[in-house]
């Protein structure tokens, strides 16, 4: 009797496993599409390597119960391709720096690192000290202020393992070809290091934020920086607004592009949240989350971001999850498809090194997408 029960169990538990993971699969991208044949384009499998890296130039503020620490401790992944030799291909080859959002991890941003490792780029992520998920103290929103010195060190790290004769990546990072990117508060970091006239890092060539929170930069924020700029974003983001986040960009930022995903939400873009699906908003794990995270009564922190004659807007920041019920929205899996496509497509519009490629990929990112996947729209600034 025991047996029958224990193998009735098990195959309740396949049954579950299967259904949870196999099921409720999004629509494909139409067969034989430009963009269905770029999904599954993989020119050499990739590599992750994990390891602690600490900055002993910059501290970790204290946190509730933390009492700070006199160095950033950073958990960091990268990212390399590897041919079928299981080396490294030759020549250089470009970066990216991903983004976690708050109360997140680096493997948030896993789907985006695979898909450009296995497409020649390097890639490589962190843990933030203290807007991660397990930060001590918890996570403390503020310290995104911080987080483009960390984006910076990293920067700093690979092109040391690039100087570095005994290490994988010695010799193949190019470093005119440097891209951040991030989703939410990383979205934040993003712009931030790209951008802020005192924290931007100089040898960013090119940043694509992912919902990243943008309503406190005025267009003189982006002035002082002459570098093509993406955002990504969803237009029924419960946590980051679309119309007061996403939607002015293109009034703000001279070279920028915009990406709106119809029907999209915020953790619809993050890797981890494929088991949303089965909710009717995977924003509705997300609202709780944030909500339960941040003090929304605290007074507004605009001057640790910087000053009005910097272009820092000292107006007050919508609160996320205001407007409910939310909406049904799409399946997270859908998402990620177009979230891959024009990140991947906006870098190598950038960065490809054959002129007639980067043309490719700008038609693709603001003409082919929009005309093959329906929920997609791209504006880009004209003028």
């Amino acid at each position: 009797m025991i047996k029958k029960i224990v193998a009735a169990l098990f195959i309740v538990l396949v049954a579950g496993v299967a259904i949870l993971s196999l099921g409720k699969q999004p629509e494909p991208l139409a067969e034989g599409s430009e963009s269905a044949n770029m999904l599954a384009s993989r020119h050499y499998s990739f590599i992750r390597e994990d390891l602690r890296l600490v900055d002993d130039n910059r501290p970790t503020q204290a946190n509730k119960d933390f009492d700070g620490a006199d160095a950033r401790i950073l958990e960091t992944s990268y990212w390399y391709p590897v041919n079928d030799q299981g080396e490294v291909p030759e020549g250089k080859h470009p970066l990216v720096i991903y983004s976690h959002g708050f109360a997140s991890t680096r493997y948030s941003g896993k789907h985006l690192s695979e898909y450009l490792a296995s497409n020649g780029y390097i890639v490589i992520a962190t843990d933030f000290p203290l807007t991660n998920m397990n930060a001590p103290g918890g996570p403390e929103v503020k310290d995104v202020v911080n987080q483009p010195g960390d984006v910076s060190f990293l920067l700093n790290s690979v092109i040391a393992w690039s100087l570095d004769e005994s290490h994988v990546l010695s010799g193949h990072l190019d470093e005119s070809r440097i891209g951040v990117t991030g989703i939410s508060l990383g979205g934040m970091t993003t712009t931030l290091v790209s951008y802020h006239p005192t924290r931007r890092d100089p040898r960013i060539k090119a940043a694509a934020s992912i919902a990243g929170p943008s309503s406190s930069f005025s267009e003189t924020f982006y002035e002082s920086v002459d570098i093509p700029f993406l955002m990504l974003a969803a237009d029924s983001d419960a946590l980051v607004p679309y119309d007061v986040h996403a939607l002015p960009v293109l009034d703000r930022v001279q070279r920028s592009s915009l990406v709106t995903i119809a029907g999209g939400t915020h953790l619809g873009f993050a890797a981890h949240t494929g088991i949303l699906r089965w909710l009717e908003n995977a924003d509705s794990i997300g609202c709780y989350s944030v909500l339960k995270n941040i003090n929304t009564e605290e007074e507004p922190w605009h001057e640790l971001v910087g000053t009005p004659e910097q272009g820092v807007l000292y107006e007050d920041v919508p609160l996320p999850c205001e407007n409910r019920p939310l909406p049904v929205g799409m399946n997270p899996l859908r998402q990620h498809m177009s979230t891959v496509l024009a990140i991947y497509s906006f870098f190598e519009s950038h960065f490809n090194q054959a002129p007639e490629k980067r043309i490719y990929f700008d038609r693709f990112l603001h003409e082919v997408m929009p005309e093959e996947i329906p929920e997609v729209s791209v504006r880009r600034r004209t003028s």
